[in-house]
């Protein structure tokens, strides 16, 4: 059974790899492999026994994780050289104030409205945390969150603030913390002014290192392109082992939860799409664009592994500016994250208020979630678990408990793909918004 498996696997590889060479088509061969990868992953869950399943998703994972890791890899190199690049082409520094100001407003302002309509879908489908059992698997969850819980509960907003500013940029490029993409976004900017100045001073020294940070950028950008195409191999592997994995009988207790959560990312969507309509982008247009990418972050559950793809889609696809397609794509990595950030912690901080005799709906408590949702929403890691440590902070500043954040546990992954692909849509959506309003 293995051995038949991994034949099919590896056939299944070969034919996606035929169909992107015949085709020339990312998107297409991406939304192929991820339908073929939900079929394998399903059909391994209920003809394979429990240690023939564990190996072949082991082997699976190869490309599947790999991919990943290798996107990993390029996250770093790309977002310095690409915002040093973008930064040394910009005519004046006051540029990027500019930048930095739209896609930042974008951004809290969508996860500030993306937390109103979780509100809006707890209401409607009367969820709430009485009476939710706990099982051996949510104990323990719960056991983990209290445990991250007692690590943040001190931090206050200056501090996370100041945990941006880079102290030692060479470790920051190793992603020593959760904000090391913000710290190098701050390095390279930095940097990039330098340059500017130099230029002002010196135009000949400063053309020199223009251009010598094209040459690099150039050289970065290549290799990017050569990791994207692997992206429909990668995804394929991804679906099949989150198909696999899931336990169809958790997702049926909790079908609320989900169904309600996946209205209000397709809401928010639907909000993006409005915004762009409103100056003068066409959704229908833009949506065709940026499938692949959202295919892979849905895939992946990782809005900073994301980030090589979410640049590419918006400078050769969408036509932004490079230095914008750069600072919306590693903020909204971390920052004004719509989906894990905005609708789940908005939701779980309606859903447990009643248990401690607060009014969920009433004007002033409303108001109070919704700032403290979108302040929050700085340095959410861009990885599989940032709604977990989104919905820590935002419930210890409202003096909640945490227990529902690990009664939640079992059914996280399966939402946590359609929040990461709401997150990286905002990115781009600020990015896009923005090359729209500064020309």
């Amino acid at each position: 059974m293995l051995f038949l498996t991994l034949a099919i696997f590896a056939l299944i590889l070969v034919l996606l790899g035929y169909l992107y060479k015949k085709t020339q088509k990312l998107g297409q061969t991406v939304f192929i492999g991820l339908v073929l990868g939900l079929g394998v992953g399903a059909l391994l869950q209920n003809l394979s026994d429990e240690a023939t399943l564990k190996t072949a998703l082991d082997w699976i994972n190869l490309v599947g994780g790999g991919y990943v890791r290798l996107l990993q890899m390029i996250v770093m190199p790309l977002v310095f050289v690409s915002i040093l690049s973008a930064i040394t082409r910009l005519n004046e520094a006051r540029s990027l104030g500019k930048i930095s100001f739209s896609v930042l407003s974008v951004l809290l302002v969508t996860t500030a409205i993306a937390a109103f309509i979780g509100i809006i879908m707890v209401q409607l489908f009367g969820l709430t945390a009485e009476g939710l059992v706990a099982g051996e698997r949510e104990l323990a969850a719960q056991t983990r969150v209290l445990g991250r819980a007692d690590q943040i509960n001190a931090l206050s907003v200056p501090a996370m603030l100041l945990s941006f500013i880079p102290k030692n940029p060479f470790a920051e490029l190793t992603g020593a913390n959760p904000t090391s993409i913000i710290s190098i976004v701050i390095f390279s900017a930095f940097l990039g002014v330098a340059a500017l100045s130099l230029r002002k001073e010196n135009q000949e020294l400063g053309d020199r290192i223009a251009q010598g940070v094209e040459t690099l950028n150039k050289l970065v950008a290549r290799l990017v392109r050569f990791v994207i195409r692997l992206t429909p191999y990668g995804v394929f592997a991804l679906m099949i082992k989150m198909a696999a994995t899931s336990k169809w009988a958790d997702i049926l207790n909790l079908g609320s939860f989900i169904v309600a959560s996946y209205i209000a990312i397709l809401l928010m969507f639907i909000v993006h799409g409005v915004l762009l309509l409103l100056s003068g982008i066409s959704p229908i247009q833009y949506y065709k664009k940026v499938m692949p990418t959202l295919a892979f972050a849905f895939s992946s559950r990782s809005s900073a592994a994301t980030i090589p793809l979410n640049i590419e889609t918006q400078t050769d696809k969408l036509g932004n500016h490079p230095a914008i397609a750069n600072f919306s794509a590693t903020f909204g990595a971390t920052i004004g994250q719509n989906g894990c950030a905005g609708i789940y912690p908005a939701m779980l901080a309606v859903m447990i208020a009643p248990t401690v005799g607060i009014d969920p709906f009433s004007v002033s408590y409303i108001a109070t979630l919704v700032f403290v949702v979108a302040i929050s929403s700085f340095g959410i890691a861009g990885v599989g678990g940032g709604a977990t440590f989104a919905a820590i902070v935002v419930l210890s500043t409202l003096g909640l408990p945490l227990e529902l954040v690990g009664l939640l546990i079992s059914i996280e992954p399966l939402i946590d793909m359609g929040r990461t692909a709401l997150n990286v849509n905002g990115a781009m959506t600020a990015g896009t918004l923005s090359s729209k309003w500064l020309k």
